[in-house]
């Protein structure tokens, strides 16, 4: 699957240069993520982060433009006032969740004025790692947890976002990532659900 993606990419960019404007980049920017789902009334907060990376602008038109991009994303949530017996004292605690995807969005930007771009577009992600840091009170310190077995290994989603333009090479954005498929991992009979949903503030370089 990550040959194929790449090899799209590939293929895209070689397919345009001649023709149209190419342009590449760098990105990165904040990530404020969580999950929807099949939570059973668990409070859920919401995990930051970080994200970063590369891509390649082509321009189709005055005002259309296509961007692969390639994003290392720090993702997931907070599960806050838990509760569990500990040696038969109940205890409370919360868990922070930290999925770390290497993201491939295809973006479609229109430019609506000028320096001001709507844009869509699919993505595919690919887990990198997952766990927890789990923090209980009466104990101290931070419990970790490698808990990638728990999760899919890709999460496929829909990207929403705007951005501005400030110079022909510096600009800003927001875009909202709407996970469509179902990240955790079930056994036979259980149809638990778990979503991806991410806000990231971006600032990207053309050069």
């Amino acid at each position: 699957m990550k040959k194929i993606i790449f090899t799209a990419m590939t293929v895209m960019v070689c397919g345009f240069a001649n023709a149209q404007g190419v342009k590449i980049g760098v990105k990165g920017g904040l990530n404020v993520s969580n999950f929807t789902g099949d939570l059973d009334g668990i409070d859920v907060g919401y995990q930051t982060g970080f994200n970063a990376g590369g891509f390649v602008e082509i321009k189709l038109s005055d005002k259309l433009v296509v961007q692969p991009e390639i994003l290392f994303s720090m993702q997931g949530a907070e599960f806050k006032n838990g509760k569990a017996y500990v040696e038969g004292k109940l205890v409370t605690g919360s868990a922070n969740f930290i999925l770390n995807y290497v993201n491939v969005p295809v973006m479609f930007k229109y430019s609506l004025v000028k320096n001001f771009s709507i844009e869509v577009g699919p993505q595919i992600g690919f887990l990198a790692s997952a766990k927890t840091k789990t923090v209980v009170n009466g104990y101290s310190g931070k419990h970790e947890m490698d808990v990638k077995k728990l999760f899919e290994s890709t999460d496929f989603g829909l990207n929403l976002g705007a951005g501005y333009d400030f110079t022909e090479n510096f600009s800003v954005g927001v875009r909202y990532n709407l996970g469509l498929s179902n990240i955790l991992k079930t056994k036979f009979g259980d149809d638990s659900k778990l979503h991806n949903r991410v806000l990231s503030f971006l600032a990207a370089y053309k050069f």
